[in-house]
């Protein structure tokens, strides 16, 4: 297949912000500036160690969950480190290598996990009363396609590799239809980013993508000028909400802290503010695991 090398603004893959030393440290491999490392040689620097898959952009991924974990940080009185990576599979990695105490990760990535290596399903969100979410293949309202079949031939944005809404969804419809996913999109990308993929679409710059319902129907409420010219042409089934997953590296008590503090952050009026603009109503603790049994079914028939 032909891929669409296309150059997407600066403003979605640099990652800068304003952030205080004491609470929330990030930690960016891409970042040269000693100011931006961790105290690694300060022998009472125990931080939370933290990450989050860029379901959004990675700029827009820490502004959306600075307010959670600074809220953390401040309940429990420790210092978190948070550690940005571009793909999901980096994120997985340092998870199975016991590199983070916890994170926020995508439901194709937790799919992907293995398990075995001291990583444990922990927390999902409820969103707008749905323990659920979908896929949204998208194109630009001028675009002839009214369903996927239309896309034949199409530029197409994807999200990530590991991404369930924004890459292995379309590649399993594909399947379903008799498509061969090789060859049925005229030119494709990688975005990193549902919220980078929607913008593509809405400028015109490629003409179709599946991306998360979640990050559609937030800009579409926060940012509706981001959704512009965009059309929702299919809707998925339901899949297991992108949980929240420990690993054996928090010891018991911290997990215990953790615990207590997910399970009650929706009744906590300092959370009220970023919980709502995340959408998030509440916090599921101990999540069923066959939740996410039907994106191993289509990753398990993408792989027959």
């Amino acid at each position: 297949m032909r891929i669409l090398f296309l150059a997407v603004a600066a403003s979605f893959l640099l990652f800068a912000c304003n952030q205080s030393p004491r609470d929330v440290k990030v930690v960016d491999p891409t970042q040269t500036n000693a100011s931006q490392q961790p105290r690694m040689a300060d022998q009472n620097y125990r931080p939370l160690k933290v990450a989050v898959s860029a379901i959004l952009s990675p700029r827009e991924t820490f502004g959306s969950y600075e307010d959670i974990f600074r809220h953390i940080s401040l309940q429990l009185d420790i210092p978190i480190e948070f550690h940005q990576r571009k793909t999901y599979r980096e994120i997985n990695e340092m998870l199975e290598a016991g590199q983070l105490d916890f994170a926020f990760i995508c439901s194709g990535a937790y799919a992907e996990l293995d398990l075995d290596k001291g990583v444990e399903l922990f927390a999902s969100p409820i969103s707008n009363g749905e323990k659920y979410y979908k896929a949204y293949i998208i194109t630009h309202e001028n675009f002839r396609a009214e369903t996927l079949e239309d896309l034949q031939s199409a530029t197409f944005a994807f999200t990530d590799p590991l991404s369930n809404t924004g890459y292995l969804y379309i590649k399993y419809r594909l399947l379903e239809m008799g498509m061969d996913y090789n060859a049925f999109f005229g030119s494709t990308v990688f975005t990193n980013g549902h919220d980078v993929s929607i913008q593509m679409v809405s400028k015109g710059i490629v003409e179709a993508a599946s991306v998360s319902n979640l990050v559609f129907e937030y800009l579409k409420e926060k940012s509706p000028e981001r959704v512009e010219n965009v059309k929702v042409i299919e809707v998925s089934k339901d899949f297991g909400m992108p949980p929240v997953v420990v690993t054996s590296r928090m010891d018991a008590k911290m997990r215990e802290k953790i615990t207590e503090l997910f399970a009650h952050m929706h009744q906590d009026t300092n959370a009220g503010t970023f919980m709502e603009e995340l959408l998030i109503d509440r916090f599921i603790l101990n999540p069923k695991d066959e939740d996410y049994n039907s994106i191993r079914e289509m990753r398990d028939s993408l792989n027959q």
